[in-house]
């Protein structure tokens, strides 16, 4: 058996370990209002994240270009109450004009 098996071995295990000590915590805890109140934010925070990192992330430094411009066309559009569908075509329209410039 390789190294690489033997990780991934140990790291099916680990997940299978992890799901079921998730499995095992009390409904006590896992209906207490902290938790659920977490529970709601960390998608957000996660998805957050993600858009900072894929518009303002480089090799090793902070990108300025045209990936926040149609972020914040978009960010706009959305406090306007736009459409979904509408806002991504302007935000993706920004971004590919200044990306012409």
């Amino acid at each position: 058996m390789t190294a690489t098996w033997v990780g991934i071995a140990l790291m099916a295990a680990g997940c299978f370990a992890f799901k079921l000590a998730g499995l095992s915590v009390p409904d006590r805890v896992l209906e207490h209002h902290v938790t659920e109140h977490a529970a709601h934010l960390i998608p957000v925070a996660l998805l957050g994240a993600l858009i900072a990192v894929q518009v303002l992330g480089g090799d090793h430094e902070l990108v300025v270009d045209a990936r926040l411009a149609g972020l914040l066309v978009a960010a706009v559009l959305l406090m306007l109450r736009v459409p979904f569908l509408p806002m991504v075509i302007a935000a993706a329209a920004t971004a590919a004009l200044l990306r012409l410039l």
